[in-house]
């Protein structure tokens, strides 16, 4: 094994990866549940499928768990307030985040917001333990497209994508 890297070294380096920003929700009984992501990423094409890192500490993750089902809903660019409600920065938690934004359900009966560019329903196919977080790899079931731009992080900061 190499020399292991610091957290600080390493919190630098991934604030540089910039990030497409999405909100993960699931439900958990009657309550929905919702997090920011930017660890979301494609897998397969065959199947269709993909992944992403939820924090076990959240109820996002425990629901996911708990169903093996979850949205991932792709933000566009003036969505950056929505963004940062889900990722806890005005102290809201649990159903009450879904207070703002214009939600809808899939056919599970799962959240997808109105708004995102896309809407993807998946179904837990893998669950693996990776320190803190729980990687879910989720196979696609449906897809929802709408046109714009995403929305991007990257520097602690939210961008806008422009072409060259």
């Amino acid at each position: 094994m190499g020399m292991g890297v610091d957290h600080a070294s390493f919190r630098a380096a991934m604030a540089r990866f910039p990030g497409a920003v999405t909100i993960i929700t699931a439900c958990q009984g009657e309550e929905r549940r919702g997090i920011t992501a930017t660890a979301v990423c494609s897998v397969s094409a065959d199947p269709p499928s993909l992944l992403v890192c939820v924090n076990r500490k959240t109820g996002t993750c425990a629901a996911i768990r708990e169903t093996r089902a979850f949205n991932v809903n792709l933000l566009p660019d003036p969505a950056s307030p929505l963004a940062m409600r889900f990722a806890g920065a005005d102290g809201v938690t649990g159903e009450d985040k879904f207070a703002k934004g214009s939600w809808t359900e899939d056919s599970r009966g799962l959240p997808l917001l109105g708004e995102a560019l896309i809407g993807f329903s998946c179904e837990v196919s893998e669950m693996i333990e990776a320190g803190s977080h729980t990687v879910f790899i989720g196979e696609i079931v449906d897809i929802r497209l709408s046109d714009g731009a995403p929305l991007v992080y990257e520097q602690s900061r939210f961008h806008r994508l422009a072409p060259l």
